[in-house]
């Protein structure tokens, strides 16, 4: 089998390993952390930790297999491709087409958030004409050249990254110099609502981890093969350090019972430093992490449905690049979780968001298992001789990829158990996708003949 890398056509080739990176971050890191850790820490108290730490090693499996396959393949469709290549068509499009859904319908839900922060300071101007605003300049930034908008998103990010790594060193400063009192032991201890409190919060913390996969969807503009592997440790690195580090002084600076009750944990930390403007510096930065990571997801649904339709599962018309590189008209398709997003908030506005982040869930966990299994069946095919010379080999190998694998399985379960309508319309959601998929199956053998 050749190992080498071939660079996907079309696309170009403009990304550095850090823009790869901070791209992934940019997408991963969402509002979630900076104002919905409270809701992990209530359902577990401090042994949240033990779930993010749970939810990191499984993040680590499906990193580590998707950079293996990417510093091979590197290409848009990413765990899609791989999932066609090794293991067959169906999970090769169910789980683009499920990521692509999910992530783009994400974009909607973020705008969304970004205009509801704007009301800090524009109290009297409608959300409606801050998510127009938002729309055309986040389309603008992504139609033009991949290079251009990788230093956009490599600076956006990175305002979120520096916050977050800010409120690491301050909160442990706090903790060390004894200004406030640490919480791990008390209201009840390390695990105050039983051992089991950790797995319930599992969805929360894997949701956080959620777009360490997007790096190698940008692996298909990599400027290089040798920066695919650079620019996935790299992700990993920094969102392992940054959630455990935040989580950590979360909980030990923070009383679990009282977390996010009247502000964000975020604001209560520079608050106890004593930070002048905690609450402004706070609203910019979830203001930059809702159009960053709309920004991002934007990014890799247009590049997902771009792979869809030059593998045939979808319009070729989508296949397409403007005179700048970018896939235009994939990206304006993808742009539709913004009008659906409006919808549900105007018709189901208390569970909008709730109903657009567990499609998200579904659509990642998917693009995670269809990774892991096609890397075992990838590993299978190789000799030891090969398997050295990958240009990047996961260090644990295919029985980590397994295991992850598994791992996923029982969260997946456990989510279902404590909500059964998140398992209900998640498994609605594969069989609507399998019905798509024999249709576009036959359309795409029509086409080809």
């Amino acid at each position: 089998m050749d190992t080498q890398p071939n660079q996907e056509h079309g696309l170009r080739h403009q990304l550095s390993a850090g823009q790869m990176a901070m791209l992934a971050v940019g997408g991963s890191i969402g509002t979630g952390l900076l104002l919905g850790s409270a809701a992990a820490m209530e359902i577990a108290g401090p042994g949240v930790i033990l779930s993010f730490a749970l939810a990191a090693f499984m993040s680590f499996t499906v990193t580590m297999a998707l950079g293996e396959l990417a510093s091979v393949h590197p290409a848009a469709g990413s765990f899609g491709l791989y999932g066609e290549l090794y293991l067959n068509q169906w999970a090769g499009f169910i789980s683009r087409a499920a990521y692509w859904a999910a992530i783009a319908a994400s974009v909607g839900a973020e705008l969304l958030a970004a205009s509801t922060y704007m009301a800090y300071w524009f109290p009297t101007v409608s959300a409606l004409i801050w998510v127009v605003i938002f729309s055309i300049v986040l389309l603008l930034v992504n139609s033009r050249s991949v290079g251009n908008f990788g230093r956009f998103e490599y600076w956006f990010a990175m305002i979120k990254v520096v916050t977050i790594a800010a409120f690491i060193v301050i909160g442990a400063g706090l903790l060390m110099t004894g200004r406030v009192a640490a919480q791990f032991s008390s209201q009840g201890g390390f695990l105050p609502k039983g051992w089991f409190a950790p797995l319930l919060a599992m969805g929360f913390a894997m949701y956080t981890f959620g777009g360490v996969e997007m790096v190698v969807i940008s692996s298909g503009e990599s400027r290089t093969a040798r920066d695919i592997p650079r620019a996935v440790l790299i992700t990993f690195g920094v969102l392992t350090c940054l959630y455990m580090g935040a989580i950590i002084v979360l909980v030990g600076v923070m009383p679990w019972n009282r977390a996010g009750v009247t502000e964000s944990p975020f604001v209560t930390v520079f608050r106890h430093a004593k930070i002048p403007a905690a609450p402004d510096i706070m609203s910019f930065v979830v203001l930059t992490a809702a159009l960053s990571g709309a920004n991002a997801a934007l990014y890799v649904s247009a590049r997902m449905l771009f792979s869809l339709a030059r593998g045939g599962w979808a319009p070729p018309a989508f296949g397409r690049l403007n005179t700048a590189g970018s896939p235009q008209l994939a990206l304006l398709a993808s742009s539709y979780g913004i009008v659906v997003a409006i919808i549900l908030q105007k018709w189901a506005p208390k569970n909008a968001f709730v109903s657009v982040l567990g499609a998200v869930l579904v659509g990642m966990l998917l693009s995670w298992l269809v990774g892991l299994a096609a890397h075992v069946k990838f590993r299978q095919q190789l000799s030891p001789d090969q398997i050295a010379a990958l240009p990047m080999r996961s260090p644990l190998g295919a029985w980590g990829s397994v295991l992850g694998f598994l791992l996923i399985i029982v969260s997946i379960l456990e989510i279902g158990w404590s909500s059964h309508l998140t398992l209900i319309s998640g498994a609605a959601y594969i069989v609507v996708l399998s019905a798509a998929y024999s249709l576009m199956k036959k359309n795409r053998s029509e086409r080809r003949m």
